[in-house]
């Protein structure tokens, strides 16, 4: 269940009535104070911290307002966000912000660098760490606030484990050979019709919970694409394409699209997922939770996977981005975070996360291995043609992985050759 926004183009088309106040103030450049909007997502949880903290903020600035709102409608919260600096009446922050879109957002001049407010720099490393450099721009700039994550690991369902004969309490998940055979085993015994079910899709992100997460933690957290150029066409990238290529076609994943959540519904015994999903399934399945698998093996405390995080970006067509800078720091302080924490069970992107909120780990122990595993997390690079660059993996891959109509050797060659132009710009 992955919290994207599927709605109308013509929804979209409405964006320019919509957001025609959201620059707010009349101050003007960088120096601006005054009113401002910002958007936030649209699901449940999100939208409680936001109206919290929007309350909190306005509570104690009664010169300097935050008129909140969710993201308004449209094909994908990217598609509006593109639009509204098109228009140029995007609002001052929006808490939705796609690492994979801020290149595109930048490139239209949309973003206003951080790194240039006097702490810019210095606030978001020390909030967040070394993690934060996968975050800067070409120019070494910060044009988003690394926010929080959903760094995903293997969900799988105890129940089903138990009826194949697998130790449901410690699964042999830990190497390609033990997955596979794992897999093997739960079809086999007919425990489940399908082992894993990553959607088989062709949408440029869909890589991110099959190829990505593994590929980050067999490479020990190479990025997809590093210092302009492609870095999956080696042994690593190959591993990881054959692990997947053996799935598909072993029947062990399905190649058709399901229609619903196939770790919810019973149609699949694992799934890649985030925190999010230990709300989301509750007390409905009876799961557990490791790290993705790698080649031969890595210690929990040393696997990588893929961070699946949303930032918060300002945009140039805020008036009073003085005061948007101080509400995107008073919402990503201490205790913002933790009441985010609280609130959505997703991880911010906060250095020594665990040690920082001991209680809301000890007492939620479920969500402890997520936020100690939001340590170790890969982004998506952060280069020009970012969109089309994941769209060409995907379209490689699911010819040549899901598909088999590819050598998987031919893929990876190909794939690097027309990314390593694009990455280019």
């Amino acid at each position: 269940m992955r919290r994207r926004m599927m709605m109308t183009a013509v929804a979209a088309a409405g964006l320019l009535a919509l957001t025609a106040c959201a620059g707010g103030g009349d101050d003007g450049g960088s120096e601006g104070r005054g009113d401002i909007t910002i958007w936030y997502s649209n699901n449940e949880a999100e939208i409680a911290w936001g109206k919290q903290m929007v309350e909190a903020w306005n509570a104690e600035n009664p010169d300097e307002q935050i008129r909140a709102q969710e993201i308004p409608a449209g094909a994908s919260s990217e598609e509006v966000i593109g639009a509204a600096i098109t228009a140029g009446n995007a609002p001052c922050l929006v808490y939705n912000t796609s690492p994979a879109a801020v290149p595109q957002f930048q490139r239209q001049g949309g973003l206003v660098n951080l790194s240039e407010f006097d702490d810019g720099d210095g606030y978001i490393t020390e909030r967040t760490g070394d993690i934060a450099d996968q975050y800067r721009s070409a120019d070494g700039d910060f044009y988003q606030m690394p926010w929080k994550s959903n760094p995903v690991m293997i969900f799988y369902n105890k129940a089903m484990f138990a009826q194949a004969g697998l130790d449901a309490e410690n699964p042999p998940l830990a190497t390609y050979d033990e997955f596979l055979e794992t897999a093997r085993t739960l079809v086999e015994s007919g425990a489940a019709p399908f082992a894993i079910n990553p959607s088989p899709t062709s949408e440029f992100f869909q890589s991110w919970f099959d190829f990505y997460p593994l590929y980050a933690a067999h490479s020990g957290g190479t990025l997809l694409v590093e210092d302009g150029a492609a870095t999956f066409d080696d042994a690593n990238g190959t591993a990881v394409a054959e692990f997947w290529s053996t799935i598909y076609t072993e029947g062990l994943a399905g190649k058709e699209q399901y229609q619903g959540d196939a770790f919810a519904d019973g149609v699949a015994a694992m799934s890649i997922v985030g925190p999010w999903a230990i709300s989301v399934y509750g007390d409905d399945v009876d799961w557990g939770a490791v790290p993705v698998p790698t080649q031969d093996g890595i210690a929990a405390d040393e696997t990588f996977t893929f961070s699946d995080a949303k930032n918060v970006a300002m945009f140039t067509a805020c008036d009073n981005q003085a005061t948007a800078w101080d509400v995107l720091k008073f919402s990503t302080s201490e205790e913002q975070d933790g009441i985010w924490l609280d609130e959505t069970g997703q991880m911010p992107l906060r250095q020594n996360l665990t040690e920082t909120y001991p209680d809301y780990f000890a007492a939620n122990p479920a969500y402890e291995q997520f936020g100690d595993q939001a340590a170790r997390t890969v982004e998506v690079p952060n280069v020009p043609n970012s969109i089309e660059i994941w769209q060409t993996f995907r379209d490689g891959y699911s010819n040549s992985v899901i598909f088999g109509e590819e050598p998987v050797a031919d893929f990876l060659t190909g794939a690097a050759t027309e990314i390593d132009e694009l990455a280019q710009g």
